[in-house]
């Protein structure tokens, strides 16, 4: 299987890396100064589940379309921010032709209507991630916490040569993943989550032990899942009992050191994915009937950073 990833940040980086230190066919598609670094220094990764400093292959846009006119790449992974998508779709489009997939990893669901109606959406794999990751000043990949795993699967449910492939890659890589037949239930399962995580911490700017650690941020915390849990059955996809015990007990326990993604770009005075994640579940519980009052909260104040940072 040959595979393009997108980007050698955080998360690209992160995946990507542990691809090709398992020896399998990744290349990375990268700016021309993030390749020079990479010919320096290599791809350089820091985690608890293992370090390595690994030589990658690298490309940059110009010369994409040759490459992949020589040899076509069987999937494209998409690891980059959502205010970075419009640029990343004309970034892999010389990459994609007819046998090759494209498998998004990015936060939330937003990006599915803009891949499918670029690539045609019987190109475009369901895809997500859960993993705690930067990029440092060094150009390095920092992995913050123990764990790191991808899902993937056909959003018609259906079983395929190249979501097969793709997940003996994994294994070949220990990479821990799970390849499903449900994409839609496990990507509502990480979207409200999430929405509640990156809503909760950045709103607060703490840790997830710090928050509930006060007097109100346990009910805080519950009541913003509370309203992400609407969208989900709004859409079809109501998140089964199980996997909101389970959502909850991460997302109220106490002296937990985690924060969301966002938070750690927001302490770091870069972007955030404040429209698509938390606007868009806000939107969406909207939408629903319900007024959505935390997640609103929560993108007030994102929106108040976005605009600091841009003056």
């Amino acid at each position: 299987m040959r595979i393009l990833v997108l980007g050698a940040g955080g998360t690209g980086g992160y995946f990507g890396g542990r691809l090709a230190q398992a020896g399998l066919d990744v290349t990375f598609l990268v700016r021309p100064a993030r390749a020079a670094g990479l010919a320096a220094d290599g791809l350089c990764l820091r985690s608890p589940l293992g370090d390595a400093r690994l030589q990658v292959r690298c490309l940059t846009a110009d010369a994409l379309a040759a490459d992949a006119a020589q040899t076509p790449y069987d999937l494209v992974v998409l690891s980059c921010k959502a205010y970075d998508l419009d640029s990343a779709i004309d970034a892999i489009a010389p990459a994609v032709d007819a046998g090759t997939a494209v498998l998004p990893i990015l936060n939330g669901l937003r990006h599915y209507p803009l891949l499918d109606q670029r690539f045609g959406a019987g190109r475009v794999i369901g895809g997500l991630c859960f993993i705690s990751v930067s990029k440092g000043e060094d150009g390095g990949i920092v992995h913050h916490s123990q764990s790191a795993s991808i899902t993937f699967g056909e959003r018609d449910g259906s079983r395929s040569a190249r979501c097969t492939a793709f997940a003996e890659a994994c294994t070949r890589a220990g990479i821990d993943h799970l390849h499903t037949d449900d994409i839609a239930r496990e990507q509502w399962v990480k979207f409200t989550f999430l929405a509640t995580l990156a809503g909760a911490t950045c709103l607060t700017r703490a840790t997830v032990g710090d928050i509930v650690a006060t007097e109100d941020g346990r009910g805080l915390v519950t009541a913003l899942y509370a309203e992400t849990l609407v969208a989900a059955a709004d859409a079809g996809h109501p998140v089964t009992d199980g996997a909101r015990a389970t959502a909850l007990a991460q997302l109220t326990r106490a002296g937990s050191p985690l924060k969301a993604s966002m938070l750690h770009d927001l302490e770091a005075g870069h972007r955030v994915e404040a429209a698509h994640i938390v606007g868009d579940m806000r939107d969406r519980v909207r939408a629903a009937g319900v007024p959505a009052p935390m997640l609103a909260a929560a993108y007030c104040h994102l929106q108040a950073y976005e605009r600091e940072r841009a003056s």
